[in-house]
């Protein structure tokens, strides 16, 4: 039985990332205001059931990534963070986190482009980049109970929205625009 169990899951964060790709890529050349879950299922290669199963909206599939990101780079940082600054922690994650999302910049910057004038498509995945910074804050060494205080997420979520400009249209191979902006954005704060 635990076989078969480990096996669903399996099953279901492979549907999970089809989904997510097949959303991310089809917003390169299509607006996201006018994707609709059938769409998504038909490019995922998933039922529309199976993809209700994990998302009911579009903006679902959003925080989704989010959360893939944040749990991937989470999954690496371990102890490797503990002897540095939480300023060059904070740095090593958010660049992380960049890179995990270099395969769908294309898509995220037709979906931000687009959110510039429709705002709704964007605002419900919001409270996601809250919960994005808390877990890098708390990677990075910051004490949960300060973390948890609300002024050190909205910083270095602003810091995150500002470089993420930057980072949308930096083509370098190094990132080094990005790392950058980064930097100087971290050391203001």
């Amino acid at each position: 039985m635990a076989g078969s169990n480990g096996s669903k899951k399996a099953k279901a964060t492979d549907h999970r990332r089809a989904i997510i790709d097949a959303a991310l890529g089809h917003a390169v050349e299509n607006d996201w205001s006018t994707i609709s879950l059938d769409e998504i299922a038909i490019l995922a290669d998933v039922s529309l059931v199976e993809l209700r199963r994990h998302f009911a909206a579009p903006h679902e599939i959003l925080v989704a990534l989010a959360r893939q990101v944040d749990a991937d780079v989470l999954a690496v940082a371990g102890d490797d963070l503990a002897d540095e600054t939480v300023r060059d922690a904070l740095f090593d994650l958010l660049m992380q986190r960049f890179d995990g999302l270099e395969p769908y910049k294309p898509g995220l910057k037709r979906i931000l482009n687009e959110a510039r004038t429709k705002p709704h498509l964007i605002l419900p995945v919001m409270p996601q980049l809250a919960r994005s910074m808390t877990a890098m804050l708390e990677a990075a060494g910051q004490p949960a109970q300060e973390v948890r205080q609300g002024p050190r997420v909205a910083g270095l979520s602003l810091i995150w929205l500002s470089v993420m400009r930057v980072w949308l249209e930096d083509d370098s191979a190094d990132q080094a625009k990005t790392m950058a902006a980064l930097d100087k954005a971290l050391g203001q704060a």
